[in-house]
């Protein structure tokens, strides 16, 4: 008996050595042609990946777009050419840990080196005196708050904001409910070492199911192509650590959130109302309550935290209607 155990031990060895450094997926066509499209700049050593495209002719206007965790700029894909037509630039990243950029580890990621990436491609584009619309989402929400907190405090190497679009993002650590990995993975460094390697595609695929209305759910290729961004550079094995942006809104709230009740800047919330992570009526509540200067567009009730990817023709129709208003 003990043999047999012997036995088995050495076949599921060296299968679970294989499983754990499996190799990344392949870019699908759509996802290489996004990368094709893209280029890089460098901060601080690291490659950072964004898409500049010019559209409009006869307008100065530039529209920035902040991605959510754990996905990436291509999360902008739906509304990239609507938007192309009404802005002359249209411009996304991905943050570093992110899609195509580099992926360091160990390295202490943070919202305000994510900011000052940001403020650095601006400046690597010749746009640091140019206003700009930003459209933030989830982690891309916070990011948004420094970089106004910034603009605001008058700090060197500031956006200058035309407007603000935010949507679904744990802006407010109070009403903010992470899912069940998120919480695993940013409190127990032990526990997240194996989580990292253990995640599968099937593990991830459930858990961004959670977060799409049951009427809104991506495609089987657009879950692919999440995944594969996630796993281009290990994406996977630096989540723990970018999970640590959770533990940074609890620390900061008073900066950011204050950055978010005082600016002048003109603010909107696009809101998916069916959102597990920022939910309803809580969250969209005390938004109004606290930020009493922003209009808010909440969307149809079955779109949920993926507004841009579920609804994207209510999602433009919202943000067209607040850029035309000042």
């Amino acid at each position: 008996m003990r043999e047999w155990w012997i036995h088995v031990g050495l076949i599921c060895v060296p299968l679970v050595a294989v499983y754990l450094h499996i190799p990344a997926p392949h870019l699908s066509a759509t996802l290489q042609k996004w990368h094709s499209a893209g280029d890089f700049f460098h901060f601080r050593g690291k490659k950072i990946f964004y898409r500049d495209s010019y559209g409009a002719l006869g307008s100065s206007d530039v529209v920035l777009l902040l991605h959510g965790f754990p996905t990436s700029s291509y999360d902008w894909n739906k509304i990239w050419d609507p938007l192309a037509q009404r802005f002359h630039r249209v411009i996304a990243l991905d943050f570093l840990g992110f899609g195509f950029s580099d992926k360091p580890r160990p390295h202490r990621y943070s919202i305000f080196e994510q900011a000052s990436i940001v403020e650095a491609m601006v400046a690597h584009l010749g746009l640091s005196n140019q206003r700009l619309n930003l459209i933030s989402h989830d982690y891309g929400d916070t990011v948004a708050l420094e970089l106004l907190y910034r603009s605001d405090q008058n700090r060197t190497g500031h956006l200058n904001f035309n407007s603000l679009c935010l949507t679904n993002g744990g802006i407010f650590p109070e009403t903010h409910h992470p899912r069940l990995l998120q919480t695993l993975l940013k409190d127990s460094s032990i526990l997240a070492t194996f989580l990292t390697r253990l995640t599968n595609f099937m593990i991830f695929q459930k858990g961004v199911r959670e977060v799409f209305g049951p009427y809104t759910q991506p495609t089987d290729a657009e879950f692919w192509d999440m995944w594969t961004s996630l796993r281009y550079n290990d994406g996977n094995l630096v989540l723990d650590s970018i999970l640590q942006y959770i533990n940074q809104r609890f620390q900061h709230r008073d900066r950011w959130v204050g950055a978010l009740t005082s600016t002048h800047a003109p603010l909107h919330m696009i809101y998916g109302p069916l959102d597990p992570v920022n939910p309803h009526p809580q969250f969209i509540r005390l938004y109004m309550h606290l930020v009493k200067r922003s209009t808010v567009t909440i969307l149809d009730d079955h779109i949920s935290h993926y507004p841009q990817l579920e609804d994207p023709t209510g999602f433009l129709k919202a943000y067209f209607n607040f850029i035309h208003s000042f």
